[in-house]
């Protein structure tokens, strides 16, 4: 059903005024976040993670202004934290969805109102396409709205190539897919054979390109285990494995949602718009030297360390309903799980219990 909907609201978006959309989607935002759907548990135990964490107790002062867990507070005021950032996070997810069904009703100029770029990678990123005329491969999460994102790196940096993860509905597949690619983007599915293959083989060409990869999530039983928010999660090699096959720096991306005002807000015909923090890059010279697994590993590692950061500044925008600690995957779904990860897996469980 809800497919449905989906599908309908990108087929007749011209048809139904923004404002009127959003509210749609808030609303069912709020609706997810009171009776704990669609995601939302999941998204309570990954914000919890978040907020406890050493990353989250040091950005206490950040522009997040939902609370923060940890330093002494109880174990009720912890909930009530984690409850209202994820109402936020909730909100910030369907207004993702929102904005990318109906982005055929919006015209260049307004997308590009609404978003911007910044970081302290930014000119490095544009001097490694504009002057030295060489690709960059991106690693991502799933924050802000990715799709805005991938118009911007088109429109303002190079080409964007990227991959998209194949779902069952073949319709709302073809939607999504519309989507980015009326962005300007140009997109690859999961599970098509030779996949890295043909992203290494975007990079190197003459032509230069950007290769952003949502990358905080792995879909494959294979992925990498790293420490992150006083944990382990699991991400994908992919941004990783590029970069050491190419020999590219390694950008990082992390996004968030800002209030717009004046000529931008009236040019974004919104009053709220993104912003694209690049950094980095991540030299992988240093890498390239190791054995391949401790490389892609240790290279993953890194660019979480940056990714981190930029999630524990705003986790209200971070919306990744799935697990991904090690304390709630399915470990007989994986392969190859490394002992310190089990270690890491059972302490987690038992200051759970505690």
């Amino acid at each position: 059903m809800l497919d449905r909907v989906l599908i309908w609201v990108v087929g007749h978006a011209r048809l139904i005024p923004e404002c009127v959309l959003r509210r749609m989607f808030m609303l069912a935002a709020d609706c997810a976040w009171l009776l704990r759907v669609g995601g939302e548990a999941q998204l309570e135990r990954n914000l919890a993670h978040v907020l406890a964490s050493g990353h989250g107790r040091q950005t206490a002062g950040s522009a997040t202004s939902v609370g923060r867990m940890g330093g002494g507070s109880d174990e009720a005021s912890d909930r009530r934290a984690v409850r209202r950032l994820a109402r936020a996070g909730m909100r910030s997810y369907f207004a993702y969805f929102s904005e990318a069904l109906s982005v055929g009703a919006r015209g260049n100029a307004t997308l590009r109102a609404r978003i911007r770029g910044t970081g302290d990678g930014l000119e490095q990123l544009r001097h490694v396409v504009r002057d030295s005329r060489r690709s960059a491969p991106i690693a991502m999460g799933h924050q802000g709205n990715w799709d805005y994102a991938g118009f911007w790196g088109g429109s303002a940096v190079a080409p964007v190539t990227t991959v998209a993860e194949r779902l069952d509905d073949k319709e709302l597949l073809a939607a999504f897919v519309a989507i980015r690619e009326r962005l300007g983007m140009h997109v690859l599915l999961t599970g098509t054979e030779g996949l890295t293959d043909r992203l290494v083989e975007v990079l190197r060409r003459p032509e230069c390109a950007l290769v952003p990869l949502l990358a905080d999530r792995d879909l494959s039983r294979r992925g990498v285990f790293v420490r992150a928010f006083d944990s382990v999660i699991r991400v994908a090699a992919g941004p990783a494995v590029l970069a050491l096959e190419t020999g590219l720096p390694l950008f990082v991306v992390n996004m968030h949602r800002e209030r717009l005002s004046g000529k931008r807000r009236r040019l974004a015909a919104s009053p709220v718009g993104y912003l694209c923090e690049v950094s980095g890059p991540i030299d992988v010279e240093p890498y390239r030297s190791m054995s391949r697994p401790r490389a892609v590993r240790e290279l993953t590692q890194a660019w979480v360390d940056v990714w981190a950061r930029g999630i524990a500044a705003h986790p209200e925008d971070w919306h990744m309903l799935q697990p991904i600690f090690v304390e709630d995957l399915d470990m007989d779904r994986l392969s190859d799980v490394p002992d310190w990860v089990l270690a890491a897996r059972m302490s987690g469980m038992a200051l759970r219990v505690k």
